[in-house]
């Protein structure tokens, strides 16, 4: 288990620490949330789905993730939290997550931060995690990392395959943290901060396959197109559903 060389109340669980003996405190108090979890990210996560709509996993990220020891775990609790203060706390890991090694693409593009909120009612998942989500996402755009929301519900977001399948359908609220990659376009076409901050982080390494997508979304926000998309584009990480 991991702890925040700059503030002790944060922490991260990687999944070889649920097999230490004796168990970390923060880890024996939260062991049921975290296997849930980590059992879902097994069981659903790293397999198809016959509503996804395209075949391998539901997300190309999570194997390798955990394969890499890649995937950390947090758990915040409260029953009666606000908007604010979990905007707060997400931040707070976020801003933990950017010093994590590997920091950097190639080599960071597994890395994964996902903070349980296993207290939130039903009645919060909108204004607690897809709201808080909505709130950040251009905010974490800017800083070259993506803000997925994940709760029982499930969210409203629809695959990219399937427009009726929700694939972040998860068994508690949850709200994690990766690093955006190219191919990641898809997620961020229709908002033009969103599409700024893709250009700015991407110009140089745009993929070849959604090039005319990007610059027809470019076009259509009045913003500087780059040139030239990558020449290969097979070696960068799908994007998830």
């Amino acid at each position: 288990m991991r702890t925040d060389p700059t503030d002790a109340q944060l922490y991260l669980v990687q999944p070889s620490d649920l097999a230490l003996d004796p168990l970390p405190p923060r880890v024996a108090e939260n062991l049921e949330p975290l296997s849930r979890v980590l059992q879902w990210a097994d069981d659903y996560l790293c397999r198809p789905h016959a509503e996804l709509g395209r075949p391998g996993a539901v997300c190309p990220f999570t194997r390798p993730a955990l394969k890499k020891d890649l995937l950390f775990l947090a758990v915040y609790r409260g029953a009666e939290l606000d908007q604010d203060e979990v905007v707060e706390v997400v931040r707070r890991y976020r801003d933990w997550f950017l010093q994590l090694e590997p920091a950097e693409l190639p080599a960071a593009q597994y890395k994964f931060v996902g903070i349980i909120f296993p207290d939130i009612p039903e009645s919060g998942y909108l204004d607690l995690i897809e709201a808080t989500q909505a709130r950040l996402k251009a905010e974490y755009v800017s800083l070259g990392v993506m803000i997925g929301e994940f709760h029982p519900g499930p969210p409203r977001q629809p695959g990219l395959w399937n427009p009726h399948f929700r694939p972040l359908k998860s068994p508690l609220p949850m709200l994690g943290t990766r690093h955006m990659v190219p191919t990641d376009f898809p997620f961020l076409k229709d908002n033009q901060e969103h599409v700024a901050g893709y250009l700015e982080r991407f110009r140089d390494t745009l993929p070849l396959r959604m090039y005319a997508e990007i610059k027809e979304a470019a076009r259509r926000f009045g913003l500087q197109m780059p040139h030239t998309p990558a020449a290969d584009d097979r070696a960068l990480a799908p994007a998830i559903a």
